[in-house]
């Protein structure tokens, strides 16, 4: 194994294209410049970062995020997000989803989940702006199962042969909140939600990353609505073909959680896929979320997102 030293930490990496595990480092004890710029510079090699039994709680979370860009502030949060720090979003998956607009936690995803790639997403992709980076630390975890996978968008673009890299450089997609969700009959209080809150962008299929400068293929399975200028049908197969490239597995890294476990991701060159192996077990799995503002993607063509409805930069 090839281990990378700076500033009295490690970087390990623990896949070939994509993850790295850092030691040395105390997040909660202010690390010094010398380290934040080891760890900024591993998380744009690697794309996604973990650390190990750390000692964060919420305000030593914010304060670790906060030495690499500007915290997101969310209007909205689940109801089990702590009141007096913003900053934080907490997730309790089925605990706290279940009963969630009328509907139990399996049927919420079976209306969800129209294609087998469907859970993989970057966070908050329909917006404008989507968020620069995200930093998830783990709180309670199941015994087994709640495993999260990255992939690479970076090295899945790379992959593509050069005809189809020029092709779909030049194009743009649409990403929007809802896609592909199946209503229920009658009144759907989820269509209502969508309606009420709809964000929608035109993105570059490809965007350029805008630290290293590396072409990213920016597709996922949760927020792209369709190819612009395609016909459905060619949209659909194109689709199809390039998210089925971005997460095959060479392009993966897979993450076993533990209490006090840190991902640091580059939400901007990769995607993701929560666990769905643990909806049938009774054990809680508790997650707490900061994000880091990001900008507006620029293609390849060097013209950024343009705004379709509900999104506007800065505004969340």
């Amino acid at each position: 194994m090839t281990t990378e030293r700076a500033a009295g930490i490690e970087v390990n990496p623990v896949a070939g294209h994509i993850g790295a595990e850092i030691t040395g480092v105390d997040l909660a004890g202010e690390p010094d410049d010398a380290q934040v710029a080891a760890i900024r510079a591993a998380v744009l090699r690697w794309k996604v970062v973990f650390f190990r039994d750390q000692k964060l709680d919420h305000a030593a979370h914010v304060a670790f995020a906060r030495r690499f860009g500007e915290p997101v502030v969310l209007r909205r949060r689940g109801s089990a997000s702590p009141p007096d720090v913003p900053e934080v979003e907490t997730t309790a998956d089925r605990l706290e989803l279940g009963g969630r607009f009328g509907m139990d936690h399996d049927e919420w995803l079976r209306r969800r989940r129209h294609t087998l790639l469907r859970g993989w997403h970057c966070d908050h992709g329909a917006r404008i702006d989507p968020p620069a980076a995200t930093i998830l630390r783990a709180d309670t975890v199941p015994p087994y199962g709640g495993d999260t996978t990255w992939s690479n968008l970076a090295a899945a673009y790379a992959g593509l042969s050069a005809p189809l890299r020029e092709f779909v450089s030049r194009l743009r997609a649409e990403h929007r909140l809802g896609v592909g969700y199946q209503p229920r009959p009658g009144d759907d209080a989820y269509v209502r939600h969508l309606l009420d809150h709809q964000i929608a962008t035109r993105h570059p299929l490809v965007r350029v990353h805008p630290e290293t400068g590396e072409r990213v293929l920016n597709v996922n399975g949760y927020y792209v609505e369709q190819i612009t200028d395609l016909s459905r049908a060619e949209s659909a197969h194109l689709l199809d073909l390039l998210l089925e490239q971005a997460t095959r597995p060479e392009y993966t890294v897979r993450f076993r959680w533990q209490p006090g476990s840190v991902a640091f991701w580059d939400n901007r060159a990769t995607i993701h896929l929560a666990p769905s192996d643990n909806a049938h077990l009774d054990f809680p799995r508790v997650m707490h979320r900061v994000m880091l503002a990001g900008d507006v993607p620029v293609g390849v063509d060097g013209r950024p997102s343009e705004a379709i409805v509900g999104s506007a930069p800065g505004r969340w």
